[in-house]
């Protein structure tokens, strides 16, 4: 299977160092699909005011607290992540109370809590082991948490810190779904993928998107509510590495399933640069899908003020339906 943009010769497509990232990668067309972040649990804590390129140690977080919860959350499955509502950021200090949300996103135990804490160091006694794991208890015990009962969150990613694309194109994002009345709409400090900006990731279930606009993350959302994921300008459910993101996507759309939680990721087998994926169905039915690592030709920048060079990206070669008595072991 070609390269995205490899149709284009090399004096039709005149890419520098200094090209902004996302409108290389648009004008390549480079697949979404195998891109998202990985995490089965993300942890979102809300933090007003500016973001530095690490926002856990680089806001008015305190620190020696971001650096405490970097160390805790290593290894766990667990991402952290700052959350701010849209709108202008003024450097107006630490707040009195702020909103936290821990969301696990694996298929078969999704689940969106959320707590509003004064004291942002109780998130220390948190379990991250058991947070990676899905397990919501600590973080109802530490935090008087709750589930999650309102609209599903919307995250827009807008640290211009971290790259330019996601404050020009993320923020106006952000500030146009909440002005129409999008309530879970919060701007986040990172989601990966700067080149793919506007990004989006939404909870609970936890599919990312990339090139997002308005109208569409309405879509997105409305299909949450209703049960159904949306795949077009999917990146990927964060569950899953970056081979099963781009398999169990193939799958929805070899077949048309939309329901959210139908489909698991149950083996992977291979290293990169070629995998087989086991994807299987609530229903039974089950797909191997062959993945293979490719390299995005021409040259590009993968962020902004970065070198041109050639991302990976995720080609699904085959996706295959096994026999219904042949139904692998999850592992």
């Amino acid at each position: 299977m070609a390269a995205a943009g490899s149709h284009f010769g090399r004096s039709q497509v005149r890419l520098t160092s200094v090209s902004t990232c996302t409108s290389a990668s648009r004008l390549l067309d480079e697949p979404l699909a195998g891109t998202a972040a990985t995490a089965r649990t993300w942890l979102l804590i809300e933090q007003p005011g500016p973001w530095g390129a690490k926002a856990l140690t680089s806001s008015h977080l305190d620190p020696t607290l971001g650096r405490a919860l970097e160390a805790a959350a290593q290894g766990s499955g667990v991402r952290i992540a700052l959350i701010r509502r849209p709108g202008r950021h003024a450097d107006c200090g630490t707040p009195a109370e702020r909103r936290v949300y821990a969301a696990h996103t694996a298929p078969g135990n999704v689940w969106l809590h959320g707590a509003t804490v004064c004291d942002p160091e109780l998130l220390l006694d948190l379990d991250f082991a058991a947070l990676g794991q899905g397990d919501p208890r600590s973080f109802d015990t530490a935090l008087d948490a709750r589930p999650h009962t309102d609209e599903p969150l919307a995250l827009v990613c807008t640290n211009g810190k971290r790259d330019r694309c996601c404050a020009l194109l993320g923020r106006p994002l952000a500030a146009e779904l909440a002005s129409s009345g999008v309530n879970g709409a919060w701007e986040v400090t990172h989601l990966g993928g700067h080149r793919f900006s506007p990004t989006v990731l939404v909870l609970p279930h936890g599919y990312a998107y990339g090139r997002a606009e308005a109208h569409a993350v309405k879509e997105i959302l409305q299909g949450v509510r209703e049960g159904r994921v949306v795949t077009e300008g999917c990146r990927g459910n964060s569950a899953w590495e970056r081979p099963g993101q781009a398999a169990e996507l193939a799958v929805r759309n070899a077949t048309g399933e939309h329901a959210a939680g139908a489909l698991t990721v149950v083996r992977t087998d291979g290293t990169a640069p070629r995998w087989e994926i086991t994807v299987a169905h609530v229903d039974g039915r089950v797909w191997r899908v062959a993945v293979a690592q490719g390299t995005s030709l021409p040259p590009r920048p993968d962020s902004c003020g970065s070198a041109l060079g050639s991302p990976a990206r995720m080609d699904v070669v085959a996706v295959r339906q096994l026999d219904e008595t042949a139904v692998p072991v999850a592992c």
